[in-house]
Parts: C-alpha cells; sequence; structure tokens
C-alpha cells in the first residue's frame, strides 16, 4: 500500500483524472443500471391454471385438480404443492427449492403433464405466466361514444396482445374486464327435426366448416396457382349460410334452422375505473429475470407507437393506469438524496470537528468515487439495483477509511506549527514539494494497517450475508455485494484519491487547533472519563445489564419479511359473502371504489372484481381489489398521513359495507406477500 500512495502522490494529477472518470463513468452507468423496486424473494414456482367451464368447484377438484397433484407428485426438488379448485377453475401452485432454477422447474412440469391422461371434457393445462414482480405496466383501452366494451374487448383479444407480446422481455399480456365476442346459434328444434337433423350434426358441420383446407397446385399457363377452400367464418352471414346436410337434393343451411346472433362469453370478472363501471384494461407482464427498466421503456415505446399510428380505428387510444417506472424514479430519487444528504452531513460533521473546510471536503469526495464505483461493477457485471442494496449504504462506513487517513495527513502537516518560530522559520525555507509529499506518505504508512484492520472487521461482519440462501439470500445477497463493491471502492479513493486531493489542496502548513465544539465535548467528557475509571466496576456491570436487556427487547420486536417500501399508492382487498353472484357483488364493487375515489389524497381507484377470463388470478366473485395511486404527500390536507388515510378508509368502509372484510396493503407488496 506504500507503493500505491506514493505512485498517488507522485501522479497526483492523474488521480484526479481517476477521480473525475470514476466519476463520468459512474452516471453513464447509473442510466444504464437496472433498479428495481424489490428483489425478488420468491423460489421457483410453476402455476399451473386449468379451466373448464361449467364445472361445480366440488367437480374441478375431483376431476382435474387431484389428477394433476398426482401427476406432477414427486418431481425432484419439489417442496410445496398448493391448490385453489373454484367453479370452472383450477389452479395448482408448485414451489420448488432454489437447487432448480425456474426453467429447470418448468422443464420438469411439462415432462409430467405431457404423460397427462385426458381430462373431463378435454380440458387442457397451461402455464400461468404470472411472477410476484412480473406486473410492469397496467393500461386501459378508452374509444369513441359508439365504442362499447365488447368491440374494446375483441381490439384487445385480437390487435394488441400480440403486439406487446413481441415486446423483448414481456411473456405475455392479461386481459381484465370488458366482454368476449361469440357468435350464438339459437336453435329452432322443430325446423331440426322437420330437416331430419339432430344437435351432434349441427354442432359437427359449423366446427368443420370453420377451417380452411388446402389442395393441391394447377398450372395456369406458365404459373403455379395453388388450390385451397377457404372456410374460416368471419361474419354472422358466412355462418349462417353454412351448409349442414342435403335434404331432397335442397342444400340445409343453418339459418335454415338457427338464428344467428353475436353475444358474449360468460363473464367471470369486471373491471372499473372512477365512474367508469365497467372498462377493458390490460396487464403486461414481464418474463421472470428480465430486467424492469428497459421493458418498461421498450413497452412505454409501443404504446406511443400504437397512439400515434393507424393500428388502432380512430379516437381509440391506450391510457397508462399504472407504470412500474414511476416507482422506480422514487427510488433513484431516494439513492440520489441520500447520496447528497450524506455528502454534506459528511463535509459539516468533519468540518465541525477538525475545523478545516480542505480537509472535509477531500473526505467528502469519497462517497460519490464508492457509489458510482459501485454502480459501474453492478453495470458491468450485469446485475440489478434496487432500493434495499443501494439504500442500505452507510456512508459513514464507507468514509471511516478516508477520515482516519485525512487526520493522519493533517495531524503530519500540522507538526511544523508545534516548532519554535525560528525552527519553522527555518525549516520554512527550505519545505518544498518532496518534502510535503514525504509527510503525506509517512502519515499514510502510519495508518495503512489501522485502515485494513477495519475494513477487515467491517467485511467480517458482512461474510455471513454471502453465506445466505434461498428467499434470505435473494433478498440480502445484492444488499451484500453492492456493499462490498461500494467499501472496495472506498478503499482505493482511501489510497489513491485521497492523499492525491492532499497533496494539491492542503497547503504545506497547516494549524491544527480545537474547535468549539471539540472544546464542550472535552470539558464535557473528561469528567465522565475520571468517574468512570473511579468506578471501574459499577460501569463494567451496567455494560452487562444492558446487554442483557437487550438481548430481552430484541423478542419483544415486531418482524417483518421485507422493508416497508412506500410505493406511493394502496392496494385494498374487499372479501365479499362466498356465494355472491357476479352482478350483485359488482354493484357494491362500485360503491366502494366511488367511495375511495372521493378521498382527496387519491388521484384515481381502479378495481377489480372476480377473475380475468385467462384464470390466472385465482378468484371467485366474492374477491374485489382496488388499486389507488395516491398524490403527493405534500398535496394532502394538512396533518393526515398514510397510516390516519387507511384508517379512515377502512372506518368509512367498514361502516357502509358492514360483513366485508378489508385489507390495506401496497400494488408490489400484495404481489410478493401473496406469492410468499
Amino acid at each position: 500500500m506504500d507503493r500505491l500512495v506514493a505512485f498517488a502522490v507522485s501522479r497526483r494529477f492523474l488521480m484526479v483524472g481517476l477521480f473525475a472518470a470514476v466519476l463520468i463513468g459512474g452516471l453513464v452507468a447509473f442510466q444504464q443500471l437496472n433498479i428495481e423496486a424489490y428483489p425478488d424473494p420468491t423460489p421457483p414456482m410453476v402455476d399451473i391454471v386449468t379451466q373448464s367451464p361449467g364445472l361445480s368447484a366440488e367437480e374441478i377438484e375431483r376431476y382435474i385438480t387431484i389428477p394433476l397433484e398426482a401427476q406432477v407428485a414427486g418431481i425432484k426438488n419439489l417442496k410445496v404443492i398448493r391448490t385453489i379448485s373454484l367453479y370452472g377453475l383450477s389452479d395448482v401452485k408448485l414451489q420448488f427449492s432454489f437447487d432448480y432454477t425456474y426453467d429447470q422447474a418448468l422443464q420438469q412440469v411439462l415432462n409430467r403433464l405431457s404423460q397427462l391422461a385426458p381430462l373431463l371434457n378435454n380440458a387442457q393445462p397451461q402455464i400461468s405466466p404470472l411472477s410476484p414482480i412480473g406486473e410492469i405496466y397496467r393500461y386501459r383501452l378508452v374509444g369513441p361514444p359508439n365504442y362499447s366494451v365488447l368491440d374494446l374487448k375483441t381490439l384487445q383479444d385480437w390487435v394488441l396482445q400480440r403486439r406487446f407480446k413481441v415486446v423483448p422481455g414481456v411473456i405475455d399480456v392479461t386481459s381484465w374486464g370488458g366482454r368476449t365476442k361469440t357468435y350464438e346459434l339459437q336453435v329452432d328444434f322443430n325446423k331440426l327435426v322437420a330437416n331430419g337433423l339432430t344437435m351432434p350434426q349441427l354442432l359437427q358441420a359449423v366446427s368443420n366448416s370453420n377451417i380452411n383446407v388446402g389442395g393441391n397446385t394447377v398450372n395456369i399457363g406458365s404459373q403455379s396457382a395453388v388450390v385451397r377452400g377457404v372456410g374460416l367464418i368471419r361474419s354472422i352471414d358466412s355462418l349462417a349460410n353454412t351448409m349442414i346436410a342435403s335434404n331432397g337434393g335442397t342444400a340445409v343451411l343453418v339459418k335454415d334452422v338457427a338464428n344467428v346472433t353475436v353475444g358474449e362469453q360468460p363473464r367471470l370478472g369486471i373491471a372499473g375505473e372512477n365512474q367508469d363501471d365497467d372498462i377493458v384494461q390490460g396487464i403486461v407482464l414481464m418474463r421472470r429475470g428480465e430486467q424492469s427498466s428497459p421493458t418498461i421503456t421498450r413497452v412505454e415505446e409501443l404504446v406511443e407507437t400504437i397512439n400515434n399510428s393507424t393500428i388502432l380505428p380512430p379516437g381509440v387510444k391506450i391510457e397508462r393506469i399504472y407504470d412500474r417506472k414511476d416507482l422506480i424514479e422514487t427510488t433513484t430519487k431516494t439513492v440520489l438524496e441520500n447520496m447528497v444528504l450524506g455528502i454534506v452531513l459528511i463535509v459539516v460533521l468533519q468540518w465541525l470537528f477538525l475545523g478545516d473546510l480542505r480537509s472535509a471536503i477531500i473526505v467528502g469526495a469519497t462517497i460519490p468515487f464508492a457509489l458510482f464505483f459501485a454502480v459501474s461493477i453492478l453495470v458491468l457485471r450485469g446485475e440489478s439495483a434496487n432500493l434495499l442494496s443501494v439504500g442500505a449504504i452507510d456512508f459513514g462506513l464507507i468514509v471511516d477509511a478516508t477520515v482516519i487517513m485525512v487526520e493522519a495527513i493533517f495531524r503530519r502537516l500540522a507538526h511544523t506549527n508545534r516548532m519554535s518560530a525560528s525552527e519553522q522559520a527555518a525549516i520554512s525555507a527550505k519545505i518544498t514539494m518532496d518534502m510535503k509529499q514525504h509527510a503525506i506518505l509517512t502519515a499514510a504508512a502510519d495508518v495503512s494497517r489501522s485502515i485494513f484492520f477495519a475494513a477487515a472487521i467491517i467485511i467480517a461482519a458482512f461474510l455471513p450475508l454471502f453465506t445466505l440462501s434461498g428467499v434470505e439470500g435473494n433478498i440480502f445477497g445484492p444488499m451484500a455485494r453492492t456493499y462490498a463493491y461500494a467499501l472496495a471502492g472506498g478503499l482505493l479513493a482511501t489510497f489513491t484519491v485521497t492523499p492525491a486531493l492532499c497533496a494539491i489542496i492542503l497547503p504545506a502548513h497547516v494549524e491544527e487547533t480545537e474547535t468549539l465544539i471539540m472544546r464542550f465535548l472535552h470539558r464535557l467528557y473528561m469528567p465522565v472519563l475520571a468517574r468512570s475509571l473511579a468506578n471501574r466496576r459499577f460501569v463494567l456491570m451496567g455494560g452487562a445489564a444492558l446487554v442483557v436487556m437487550t438481548a430481552v427487547a430484541v423478542h419483544l420486536l415486531g418482524l417483518e419479511f421485507l422493508p416497508k417500501l412506500e410505493e406511493g399508492n394502496l392496494w385494498i382487498r374487499a372479501t365479499l359473502p362466498p356465494t355472491i353472484s357476479l352482478q350483485e357483488g359488482n354493484s357494491y364493487v362500485n360503491d366502494m371504489r366511488k367511495l375511495i375515489a372521493a378521498r382527496p389524497e387519491v388521484v384515481s381507484v381502479v378495481s377489480q372484481h372476480g377473475r380475468p377470463d385467462d384464470g390466472t388470478d385465482a378468484a371467485g366473485f366474492f374477491n374485489a381489489e382496488f388499486f389507488a395511486p395516491l398524490k403527493p404527500a405534500k398535496e394532502w390536507p394538512d396533518g393526515e398521513d398514510k397510516d390516519a388515510l387507511t384508517a379512515r378508509l377502512l372506518a368509512q368502509l367498514q361502516e357502509k359495507f358492514p360483513g366485508v372484510e378489508f385489507n390495506f396493503s401496497q400494488y408490489l407488496q400484495d404481489n410478493v406477500s401473496e406469492a410468499v
């Protein structure tokens, strides 16, 4: 280390260039750094969703859920099987140990499902694409007054879904709300019998006609033309004119025995927003393991492209409801604010205690160097940052080594001021930069061992975090690595940039003075020290008693799975009576949504009642969820905070809707908690 310090002092302007390069490179890396709100704490999980409309929950359990459980049981590293059987829906969640990656677990499940015997009604199990932190973007489709939710849902299913799925990093899009278009046959059985037909014949004819078939080729001159039969149903008329059979040489068409109309699929869920009781909503899902920041950027670019093109009919637009980017920007802002505040506090405290502003600035320079050094390493290694990993960095520990180095150099340079005036004048005449460098090198050599010993203690305290595995490893592993990168950056700055800045900024002679605050603390501390030394036994007994009291108090502390991150929203879950119908429950849901939206702190409210058509959110008509983004706290009524808002809303909801259970959380927090 002495050689490194000597090189840094002799090439001090090169070290300043290194400092600038790390800052500039760190700023560039910070723009590219993927920042997540939460680390994904969940083990590999595979969710098997099977729908069979019309079957009761008991039949779903007996004929679908239990066979699926039996089929996947015994897979290696499978730890937990959780199942839900609802009307028309089976949901089987498989939780694996961390010995498997998600892809490995998925492959094992697919291998087992490929050997599954046919299920009742030919139900087909599907793998849900949902993940705890996968919902990155929510939107709704809006159109002119002449567009119904059926029209908007058709655009969502046939136009938007496939465009979002091709975005790199996106695995699927879940549609919520709206009405799914169907063609319905209202059969006149008297006409059917009169034509000598049966229902199976009618169904078979319609099924066979709704396909395109290929033929051979035919040569027309020198050209070859493809022969094909186009039978795909595109309208009511094409379905109505479908031939069923021939009766006495006359073709019997569908319209001869049935009335063809446009209908809708039985609804499983309804979405609403503010005063609009029925909307079409889409949820963009990110693939597991992808980075959210670039994926969200690509989704936003696609939304802008669609809205500014003719992909959608005139007047139909995509409106954003939720964007993970808001939370990421809040996280980024928090990190930057902490860095600036840390620099200011450390510079001020160093100035107050040492009495020299220049040395305080040198100490403060270590913070951005260490932080941007860590950011650069994260980007180079392709790792992500989150508020837990970056926000947990203790700037006091990072600059601890720098403080020791600067104070040692400051004292060494102040040594000449403790000589007599004649000695100081004689030496001062001969002092050159070489002697100043010698003073810096001597000071660095004196404290280098102490610095490394202090760093070793800090590293030893973090070693257990590197050995964690499973959920704990997923949560604290990124924090430990980020802290290690920042600590390495701080040590690098201590032995390179700090001596170089001292050689440039600090004068050859400094005066060591006792500041006002140090004199006050000194007068306060000396009597305490004298009494402590005079009563050593009582002091040690008091320390031991404090340790015992601390050990007892630890058991009284509350526990939280994850630190609470302020997301700036509310996620409210309402549990209605289990047998309530969708229509009756939705009338209550609409009233709840409007009550929540009436609060001045709330920007808007989106409600979800029931479940989406693809069954990925396993819930019955008894379940309703509300997403309420909140205004900035400075715009809230005086004296109001989030806890008070939650208590007030809960009281209002319980008063107006007795018997309904309400649970308050946050959007991302609810997803993570539900998965774990």
